[in-house]
């Protein structure tokens, strides 16, 4: 625990609030006689921590974008795909408590456990140090420059400008198709290809079949040269 401690650059008061927000359902329900508390609970209080401090963030860096661009920058920078990404830089899979069946379906790696666990840890140190600790912790590992610039790439919805494109001719189709899968369940690459009446224009991949469909709409729009 100290070791994650130190990559969270905070000490915990009580270290069981971290401990419990690392604690996975299944390991709560393997080990009941115990009485432990899974980091649900956690989860569901850090997702509103996030939401404040970004919102809190997001009003002050933007003074001049309405509450519409607001909402979505913020659902950008929140989403799961974000969260994972900070628990890969605080490799938190590493300190999860899973249970046995977890454990063996590849849990330390799974996107949404660790989406989840984030949050978790969010609401342990928002309980513990108060919202100024739990503040700065979101600000150093979601809310700094690069972060922003990847939010602004998410933003864009590539499928539909590459639809405002093609249309500007008449009886042009637009097809997308998955082409492919990789990886194991739990951490599954999706690739996906964008055909222009009938004929391959591009192709992406991505955690989600929608996240490759936009990814092959970029290099379609690259190879149009609309991008």
């Amino acid at each position: 625990m100290q070791e994650l401690e130190k990559k969270l650059n905070y000490t915990f008061r009580d270290p069981a609030l971290l401990s419990e927000a690392l604690s996975h359902s299944s390991y709560a329900n393997e080990h009941r006689s115990a009485h432990l508390n899974s980091n649900e609970r956690l989860e569901f209080l850090g997702d509103s921590v996030l939401g404040f401090v970004t919102a809190e963030f997001l009003f002050v860096q933007h003074p001049d974008l309405p509450e519409g661009d607001l909402t979505r920058i913020r659902a950008a920078l929140v989403c799961e795909q974000s969260l994972y990404e900070v628990a890969q830089k605080l490799d938190l899979g590493r300190y999860l408590k899973l249970g046995r069946g977890e454990e063996a379906g590849g849990g330390r790696e799974r996107i949404s456990i660790l989406a989840d666990a984030t949050e978790a840890v969010f609401a342990a140190v928002y309980l513990d140090g108060g919202i100024a600790a739990a503040s700065a912790l979101i600000h150093r590992v979601l809310l700094d420059a690069e972060k922003e610039e990847v939010v602004e790439e998410r933003r864009r919805d590539y499928k539909t400008a590459l639809q405002e494109l093609v249309q500007r001719q008449a009886d042009q189709v637009l097809t997308y198709q998955m082409v492919g899968e990789e990886g194991p369940d739990h951490a599954k690459t999706f690739v996906a290809e964008v055909l222009l009446n009938g004929e391959a224009l591009g192709t992406g991949s991505g955690h989600s079949k929608k996240e490759a469909e936009q990814a092959a709409a970029r290099a379609a729009l690259g190879a149009l040269g609309g991008e």
